[in-house]
């Protein structure tokens, strides 16, 4: 592949599809060579572009190319202006992909913030751009990861007119580690924490701070530093401290908060930060400053001591309804779809597969979903060899037909693992199913809240 197939003008149509629920314009753009980032194969050759929205794309081709073709949708969300170092390190992370011989095309989406439609176009629009300049690939795999998972979800039902060929712009879709129970359901436990939380420490806001309703997340121009918080949430609960150097009073409240709202203790800040300037987000830009949220009725793990001091809001139905539509999978997936997720999974819980399977089986496609799941603690990455047997396995699917099978694919990893990572890399359980999402955060009934 030479430096003018990377610089040379979109000429093909790609600007010109009209798709089934709306348009995404591919506009004449072109993306520029462009140094590699860290980690990706020497042979690779990479190039940097702006869409037509503003969103930045960074394209890699490797050399040998296997003629197919990654498009990957970026987890956070990120809450700031699109800047190119984003995708730049979704490639370094990803580079497995590269490794493999596939392609990657990869968005930075044009805006920040909670807004999965519109990621899920920017993310089809860096599709076409790649198809424009470079032509059909033979396969196009759509790779959602985190928050992102729930963009590849929603592009893949959105996206779905096929080209002259009679193709549909993605064969097939793997989703890891994913937020996968939409804004119905996602966010609910960090709604339970900020109003626990503050029922406890009472400093999130603070007796001396402009009060708030929590669900705002936090107040438009307010000076809170995410450093401002991690320091009162040790303060209150000594998290970031050994158990050991924690005062009784500090392990006591750090225990009850957990109790009632079961993260790990590991992401406790981290969760309290999404659901402070993420839920900000949400309010301010996306619902018209009205409530997504509810506290109302529920029952929450540690008494009256708790359930008497949490502070209970009741959602907005045009505000539940309006978050429903922009970020609820429908499950009405044309293509093969499948997940990989670690059963401890501290950021995304692995209840959410358990709300995703059934929204695949509601919309008739639950033949079409495989679920694996690793005995793994983490969740911005798993290990190489699980990756590998995952997109073998879905590579497997769409060119043979052949379904996979948790205990196939975990099979298969014994073989891959001495390539890539010779130690411990391979951890499928095949035999688990993950519990509902109920058993872990408290069922409400909210208004507007999709059946």
């Amino acid at each position: 592949m030479t430096g003018g197939h990377l610089t040379r003008t979109v000429r093909r149509a790609a600007a010109l599809l009209v798709l089934a629920t709306g348009s995404v314009s591919a506009q004449a753009t072109r993306a520029e060579p462009t140094p590699c980032p860290d980690g990706i194969p020497a042979t690779t050759q990479c190039a940097l572009g702006k869409d037509s929205a503003g969103a930045f794309y960074w394209i890699a081709i490797p050399s040998p190319w296997n003629k197919r073709l990654v498009v990957h949708a970026h987890g956070g969300p990120d809450l700031g202006a699109p800047d190119a170092k984003g995708s730049a390190d979704d490639l370094t992370r990803w580079n497995i992909w590269t490794r493999m011989g596939f392609a990657v095309v990869a968005s930075t989406y044009h805006q920040g913030g909670v807004a999965v439609r519109s990621a899920a176009d920017d993310v089809e629009r860096s599709r076409q751009l790649f198809v424009a300049q470079f032509g059909v690939p033979e396969r196009t795999i759509l790779h959602g990861q985190s928050w992102g998972a729930g963009v590849a979800a929603r592009t893949a039902e959105l996206f779905v007119a096929r080209d002259a060929q009679g193709r549909l712009p993605y064969d097939a879709v793997l989703l890891t580690s994913g937020v996968l129970g939409g804004a119905s359901l996602s966010y609910d436990f960090r709604m339970d924490l900020r109003v626990v939380y503050q029922a406890v420490c009472g400093d999130h806001p603070r007796a001396d701070e402009p009060p708030y309703p929590l669900w705002q997340g936090l107040p438009v121009g307010a000076k809170l530093t995410r450093a401002q918080l991690a320091d009162r949430v040790d303060t209150c609960t000594g998290v970031r401290k050994p158990a050991a150097a924690r005062s009784p009073e500090q392990a006591q409240r750090l225990a009850t908060i957990l109790a009632a709202v079961k993260v790990p203790e590991r992401t406790l800040i981290a969760h309290l930060n999404w659901g402070t300037w993420h839920f900000q987000d949400i309010v301010t830009k996306r619902t018209n400053g009205a409530n997504p949220f509810t506290t109302t009725g529920v029952a929450y793990a540690g008494g009256a001591a708790v359930n008497d001091q949490v502070a209970r809001y009741a959602a907005d139905s045009v505000a539940v309804a309006t978050f429903a539509a922009d970020a609820d999978p429908t499950g009405r997936i044309p293509v093969p779809v499948l997940t990989m997720h670690a059963i401890d999974d501290p950021t995304a819980f692995v209840e959410l597969e358990e709300t995703f399977r059934r929204t695949m089986e509601r919309a008739g496609r639950g033949t079409a979903l495989v679920q694996l799941f690793t005995q793994d603690s983490e969740h911005s990455y798993l290990s190489d060899a699980q990756y590998v047997s995952a997109m073998r396995a879905l590579s497997a699917w769409i060119e043979q037909g052949t379904v996979p099978t948790p205990t196939a694919v975990a099979a298969s990893c014994a073989n891959v693992e001495p390539m890539y990572e010779p130690a411990k890399g391979c951890r499928f359980v095949p035999s688990y199913v993950p519990p509902p999402l109920a058993s872990r955060v408290p069922s409400r009934t909210k208004p507007g809240m999709p059946k």
